[in-house]
C-alpha cells in the first residue's frame, strides 16, 4: 500500500508538472497571439494613411517593451516589407518561414537565439486585408519557467509523498475509515439526502438501558438521534431544557456514559441530529410554502375577478400589485405597472393629487374615501375611491391599498331618480293648476261661442273669434297638463309593437308629406309581443314623430327602426330625423316638463316629458343622441347622403313578461 501511495504520489506529481508545462506553453502562445492581434488592430490607421513613422513607432514600442520579443515586422498584402525591428537588415528567408494560413497556429522556428514562436496576424479593416504582422516570441523564458516548475513539483511531490506515507501508516487503521464515512454522509446531506446516518449504530439504546416503556417519549424508537439531542424526553433526569442546555443533566446519565464516544463519534451523531432537524424544518417550511402559495393564489384570483380597481403601493409609492380591472382600465399589463409610480400612469395633474393624498395617509395613518370623476373615451366615469394604509406585524406602515369602484351607473340612477322626483312634483303642481284653470276656461269658451252666434258687428266678431281660438289653445295646454299630472296606470294587454308603429305612421304620413317629409321604417322580423298599454305607446310614437317633423320643418326624412335583442331580452325602437339636431347643452334637459327649443306657440314642452313617463311606467327607458350613432342610421346616410342626420330618440322596452303572454 505504501508503494502504491509513493507511486501514485510521483505519478500525480509528474502529471501535474506536465500539465503545468503545457499550461505555461499555452499561456505563452496566447500571450504572443494577443500581442500580435493588438498590434494588428493598432496598425490599421497608419497603414490606411501610409504613415511609416507611426508604423515604426508602434512596432518598436512592442519590441522594446517586452524582453522576450525577438523581432516584429509588417508587410503589405503583396509581401512588401513596410516596417521591421531588425538592426542589421531584414532577413528575406523569414518571409517564407511561416506559411500557416490559420492565424491561431504559431510556427516554432529555430534561430541563432534559440527556439522562437512566430505569430502571424492579418491586418484587416472589416473584410478587407491591409497587411500582415509577424511577431517572434522567444521560448527560452518559457522553458526556464518549465524547468523551475519541474524541480519545484518534484521536491514538493517527494515531500508530500513522504509525509503521506508516514501519516497513512498512522491513520490508516484508526481515522481514515471514520472520516471517510463522515465525509460521505456530509456529501449525501449536501446532495439533499437528509436520511443518511453518519454515526455508528449503538449496541443498546436509551430505552433499553433505562428499561423505559414510555412510547410517547420522542427518543423512544429513534435510532438516528441520541436522546441528549432531543427536547421533551421523559427521563426523570433530563429536565425540560433543550440541547445544549440539557447536557448539564445528561453527563451524569448512565445512557450518556454508556453511549458517548470520542470527538469523531460526537461529530457524526451531531450531523445525524442536524440532518433530521433540518429535514423536519424543511418539511414544515414546504407545507407552509404550499399554504402561502395557495392563499396567495386564492387572494390574487379574488382580486383579479372583482370589477373594482385594486392596487398595492409600497412606502415609496411604487406599485407592487395591480388587479386585472386596473390593468384593463389603463390598457396596461401588470408587468408594465409594477415598479412604476402614479407619475408614470396618470396625467401630471392627477398624479400630483394622488401623491399628495398618499403621502398624507403614510404620515397620518388615516384612511381616505372620496368620489372622483374621469373623462375617458368621451365618457364621464365616476369612481368611489378608498385608500387605506397597510401595516406589518410590528404595526409599521409599509404601503397603501387602493380600491376604486365604478359608480357611474349609480350616478346615472341618481340623476334619473332626481328627474323622476322632479317630474312627480311638477305633475302634482301642474294638475292643481290645470284643475283651477279648467273651469274658468270652459266658461270663457262657452260665452265666447254664444256671443259669436249673436254678434253681427264684424270687428267685434273677429275679436270674439280670436278669444275662442286662444281659449281652445289654453284648453289644449290644460289637457296636456292634466295628462302629465294623471297617475300612471299601465293597462296590461298584448301589444304588437310593429303594428302600433305602422298605425301611427299611417296616421301622420299624409300630413307630413304635405311638408315633403318622408317616413322610412325598417321594422324587424320575429319581434315578440309585449305586455303594456297600446294606446299609451302609440302616444309615445306620435309624440316622437311630431317632434321630428317640427324640427325638420320643410323637406327631410324620418327613420323608424325596431329591433329585438335576444341576449338582453329587450326591444329597441329608434326614431331618427334629418333636422337641425339638439345642442349638447340641451340634451340633458329635453325630458324636463315645459322645456322646449321650439318657437313660442309651437309647443308646450310636455310631449317628451309625457313620453318619458309612459316609457318609465313600462319599465323601460328613453334616450336622445345628437348626432345619432351609426347603428341607428340607414345605409344611404352612411354612404354619404346630402341630408345630414340630426338626432335620434331610442326607446328600450324590457320583455320580462313575453313568455307569460305567449303561453296565455
Amino acid at each position: 500500500m505504501t508503494f502504491m501511495l509513493v507511486f501514485c504520489g510521483l505519478g500525480v506529481g509528474l502529471l501535474l508538472s506536465a500539465m503545468s508545462a503545457n499550461a505555461l506553453q499555452e499561456e505563452g502562445r496566447k500571450r504572443g497571439m494577443a500581442l500580435t492581434s493588438a498590434l494588428a488592430f493598432r496598425l490599421v490607421e497608419p497603414i490606411l494613411s501610409m504613415d511609416f513613422l507611426q508604423m515604426k513607432n508602434l512596432i518598436d514600442n512592442v519590441d522594446n517593451q517586452y524582453a522576450d520579443v525577438i523581432y516584429v515586422f509588417l508587410s503589405d498584402t503583396s509581401s512588401n516589407i513596410l516596417s521591421y525591428t531588425f538592426s542589421g537588415g531584414f532577413p528575406t528567408d523569414l518571409l517564407l518561414a511561416n506559411k500557416v494560413d490559420k492565424e491561431a497556429q504559431p510556427v516554432l522556428l529555430t534561430t541563432e537565439r534559440g527556439f522562437v514562436y512566430d505569430f502571424k496576424v492579418d491586418v484587416r479593416l472589416g473584410d478587407k486585408g491591409l497587411g500582415v504582422v509577424r511577431l517572434g516570441l522567444s521560448r527560452n523564458g518559457i522553458d526556464a519557467q518549465i524547468r523551475r516548475q519541474w524541480l519545484t513539483s518534484l521536491i514538493s511531490t517527494l515531500g508530500v509523498v513522504g509525509l503521506g506515507v508516514i501519516l497513512a501508516l498512522w491513520f490508516s487503521q484508526t481515522l481514515t475509515y471514520r472520516l471517510s464515512r463522515l465525509r460521505r454522509s456530509v456529501e449525501e446531506i449536501v446532495q439533499g439526502n437528509l436520511d443518511v446516518q453518519a454515526g455508528f449504530s449503538l449496541e443498546k439504546y436509551c430505552w433499553e438501558i433505562m428499561e423505559c416503556d414510555h412510547k410517547e417519549c420522542p427518543a423512544n424508537g429513534d435510532v438516528h438521534r441520541r436522546c441528549w439531542y432531543l427536547a421533551g424526553t421523559l427521563c426523570p433526569n433530563c429536565g425540560d431544557k433543550k440541547y445544549p442546555f440539557k447536557m448539564e443533566n445528561c453527563r451524569e446519565c448512565p445512557v450518556f456514559r454508556h453511549n458517548f464516544g470520542d470527538e469523531l463519534q460526537d461529530l457524526a451523531e451531531a450531523f445525524d441530529a442536524m440532518a433530521i432537524t433540518v429535514k423536519n424544518h424543511i418539511e414544515e417550511l414546504t407545507e407552509r410554502e404550499k399554504t402561502i402559495a395557495l392563499q396567495e393564489g386564492l387572494l390574487k384570483t379574488i382580486m383579479n375577478v372583482t370589477p373594482d380597481l385594486l392596487t398595492l403601493q409600497d412606502k415609496d409609492l411604487s406599485y407592487t400589485f395591480a388587479g386585472k380591472a386596473f390593468c384593463d382600465y389603463f390598457n396596461l399589463d401588470e408587468v408594465n405597472i409594477v415598479g412604476k409610480t402614479d407619475a408614470d400612469i396618470f396625467t401630471e395633474q392627477q398624479a400630483e393629487v394622488n401623491i399628495k393624498e398618499s403621502n398624507e395617509i403614510l404620515a397620518t395613518g388615516l384612511p381616505l374615501a372620496k368620489e372622483i370623476s374621469f373623462k375617458r373615451d368621451k365618457e364621464q366615469k365616476w369612481f368611489h375611491v378608498v385608500k387605506v394604509p397597510v401595516y406589518d406585524q410590528e404595526g409599521e406602515i409599509i404601503g397603501l391599498f387602493l380600491s376604486a369602484r365604478d359608480i357611474s351607473m349609480l350616478k346615472k340612477f341618481q340623476v334619473q331618480l332626481i328627474q323622476s322626483q322632479k317630474m312627480e312634483d311638477l305633475g302634482h303642481l301642474a294638475g292643481g293648476v290645470a284643475h283651477e284653470i279648467n273651469t274658468p276656461l270652459g266658461i270663457i269658451l262657452g260665452y265666447s261661442q254664444l256671443m259669436i252666434d249673436d254678434i253681427k258687428d264684424e270687428e267685434i266678431l273677429e275679436g270674439m273669434r280670436i278669444i275662442e281660438k286662444q281659449t281652445k289653445v289654453c284648453r289644449k295646454i290644460v289637457a296636456d297638463l292634466l295628462g302629465f299630472s294623471r297617475d300612471s296606470h299601465v293597462v296590461s294587454e298584448t301589444v304588437d309593437i310593429n303594428t302600433s308603429i305602422q298605425q301611427v305612421v299611417k296616421l301622420v304620413e299624409h300630413s307630413f308629406s304635405m311638408n315633403h317629409i318622408n317616413i322610412i321604417h325598417d321594422l324587424g322580423d320575429g319581434i315578440p309581443l309585449l305586455s303594456g298599454d297600446q294606446e299609451s305607446l302609440k302616444q309615445v310614437w306620435l309624440n316622437l314623430l311630431n317632434n321630428a317633423a317640427d324640427v325638420i320643418g320643410q323637406g327631410g326624412e324620418i327613420y323608424v327602426q325596431s329591433t329585438f335583442f335576444v341576449e338582453g331580452q329587450k326591444l329597441v325602437v329608434s326614431v331618427a330625423d334629418t333636422g337641425t339636431g339638439i345642442a349638447a347643452e340641451h340634451l340633458g334637459r329635453i325630458f324636463e316638463p315645459f322645456f322646449t327649443t321650439k318657437q313660442v306657440g309651437k309647443g308646450t314642452g310636455l310631449g317628451l316629458s309625457v313620453s318619458f313617463g309612459i316609457i318609465q311606467d313600462h319599465g323601460g327607458k328613453i334616450m336622445a343622441f345628437s348626432p345619432p350613432p351609426e347603428e341607428y342610421l340607414p345605409e344611404k346616410i352612411l354612404r354619404g347622403s346630402s341630408l345630414l342626420p340630426g338626432a335620434v330618440f331610442v326607446v328600450e322596452l324590457p320583455l320580462n313578461n313575453v313568455e307569460k303572454l305567449l303561453i296565455d
